[in-house]
């Protein structure tokens, strides 16, 4: 008798792809409900869109997919840059790196992460803060042709 159904890594394919899914559904979720989360600066050749948000907004599958640490003190950077040159607007990949000051002159130095979903690019930092306070981002931002600097101001509290 033959087995109905054969063995194969579809399902794990398909997790794969729901947790993406959740992944952009959470994003633009996240800026429809919470408009003053997400932002675009126009800067030369790049329409820049930024957000930082508290990283429980997550739920805990899309954060193990991408590598988030899900708490209540750490939250997330993402970045995504379109070429306003041409008329579709792509995607652009850029190379970045900043950093976070808070209201006592501390720093942090941000590391973000390169995440490709189909014609999207997104780079994605971690940064801890505590309740109530304000983070000053400064964010060197390069396409290979231009170097344009993001300054951004985002307040965090504690769930």
């Amino acid at each position: 008798m033959q087995a109905l159904f054969k063995p194969t890594n579809q399902g794990s394919i398909m997790n794969n792809l729901i947790i993406k899914l959740l992944l952009v559904i959470t994003i633009i979720l996240l800026t429809i409900t919470n408009s003053s989360a997400e932002n675009m600066k126009k800067l030369g050749s790049m329409n820049v869109h930024y957000m930082a948000i508290g990283s429980t907004f997550f739920t805990p599958e899309i954060a193990k997919a991408y590598g988030i640490t899900r708490s209540r003190y750490n939250g997330l950077v993402n970045i995504s840059v379109l070429d306003n040159t041409k008329a579709s607007n792509p995607a652009k990949a850029i190379s970045i790196n900043g950093q976070a000051k808070n209201n006592l002159g501390q720093f942090k130095d941000l590391e973000f992460t390169e995440v490709k979903e189909g014609d999207s690019i997104y780079y994605l930092a971690q940064v801890s803060y505590n309740h109530e306070e304000t983070l000053h981002f400064t964010l060197e931002i390069n396409d290979g042709t231009e170097q344009q600097t993001l300054k951004f101001s985002q307040k965090f509290y504690v769930d």
